[in-house]
């Protein structure tokens, strides 16, 4: 038995993706760009991807932007805003639980002279939006607050930010990297003017997104070249991994969205029943009433994280300790830290994230592992 449970760091591929990726690469090989006949195909497939994309949030085609994932949409979305509104102010906010994509973005536009605040998180890792409130300035040009957290699986209240927003110039952006095919997202209801999302964590490939722009927003070229995506995005598009993105996207529908939820409620509470009936000592880190299903963060006091990881390592289970984009680095978890400060907590916690291909049969193999495991590290 083994069992991968880290899907918020990267999912298999869908079946059906790969399916539609091998049919456009083998049978759809123009350049989108090109006016002949395999050009004016490929510009089609591209736009019907296009549409799928943009019906999953209820916007227009055309405000949907493909590009490498999640880094480089936040990197266009942040850097973007922040210096076509410099003329209006040089006061950005974001919050200290973000992905690096995001705070590495910020630090670089300190560095510009942008004057950066970054909000707090509570214990449970939540934002207030008061604390936000209380942030905003006439200068503040840009807001930037992440979906879901990818270490914690804690939902922000993006729908909140939005309405408080609506009474001030600032733009407003949400890196939906995580949340996105897990949750219905609808930007215009929200509030949400940019909108950033990664296809290879809802089962599409790796090095495939797209950013959604609000027709209301002014977005400068990140990239200079051709003029494709409508001159907003250049170099030549790569139409089989958009095809691949946009069929996983369209698996995604309301009901197998809550489909999935539930299933993983239930693989949360197997794992969960299961530490509680062996008498371990561990605690969720996190808001259990306000997270993704499939995302459970869990401490184990006296228990060295890196060392548990490895021991599960052996016996072919996958999890992580936090951030695969910070994988490798000895620094405690700065989600972590936020909410616990200089706390042993942030060494001491694991993340279990389900996703598609896990049974009852890979869950229990986890708990009993886990259990094991962990009394004998406690001990």
């Amino acid at each position: 038995m083994e069992g991968y449970f880290d899907h918020a760091a990267s999912t298999p591929i869908h079946p059906e993706a790969l399916a539609e990726m091998n049919r456009l690469a083998q049978t759809v090989f123009g350049n989108p760009s090109s006016i002949h006949n395999f050009g004016r195909q490929a510009a089609m497939e591209l736009e019907l991807a296009r549409d799928v994309i943009a019906a999953s949030l209820g916007v227009k085609s055309h405000e949907i932007i493909f590009n490498s994932g999640g880094t480089e949409g936040d990197n266009t979305a942040l850097i973007g805003v922040a210096m076509s509104q410099k003329d209006r102010g040089h006061h950005l906010i974001t919050t200290a639980v973000e992905h690096p994509a995001v705070l590495e973005t910020m630090h670089y536009l300190e560095s510009q002279g942008f004057e950066v605040t970054y909000l707090p998180v509570n214990e449970k890792g939540q934002l207030s939006v008061n604390a936000l409130k209380e942030a905003l300035r006439p200068d503040t040009t840009l807001v930037s607050v992440m979906y879901a957290n990818n270490e914690t699986g804690n939902l922000l209240p993006i729908k909140e930010i939005g309405e408080l927003l609506k009474e001030h110039p600032t733009i407003f952006h949400t890196d939906a990297v995580q949340a996105y095919g897990k949750v219905s997202i609808h930007p215009k209801e929200l509030g949400v003017d940019l909108l950033t999302v990664s296809a290879h964590k809802f089962n599409g490939p790796k090095g495939v997104g797209f950013l959604y722009k609000s027709d209301q927003v002014h977005l400068p070229a990140y990239l200079h070249g051709g003029e494709q995506e409508e001159k907003r995005r250049a170099g030549t598009e790569n139409l089989p991994a958009i095809g691949g993105m946009a069929k996983a996207a369209s698996l995604l529908t309301p009901e197998a969205m809550a489909e999935n939820a539930q299933r993983y409620r239930q693989f949360s509470e197997k794992v969960t029943n299961a530490l509680t009936d062996s008498g371990v000592n561990w605690q969720l880190n996190g808001d259990p009433e306000h997270k993704l299903p499939q995302v459970l963060n869990l401490r184990f006091p006296k228990v060295a994280n890196d060392l548990l990881l490895m021991k599960l390592d052996l016996q072919k289970i996958a999890i992580s300790t936090g951030s695969a984009c910070t994988a490798g680095n000895i620094e405690p978890s700065h989600v972590l830290e936020a909410m616990y400060g200089k706390s042993s907590a942030t060494k001491e916690s694991i993340r279990i994230s389900f996703g598609l291909g896990n049974t009852d049969a890979m869950v229990d193999f986890l708990a009993n592992s886990l259990v094991a495991l962990v009394s004998q590290m406690q001990d």
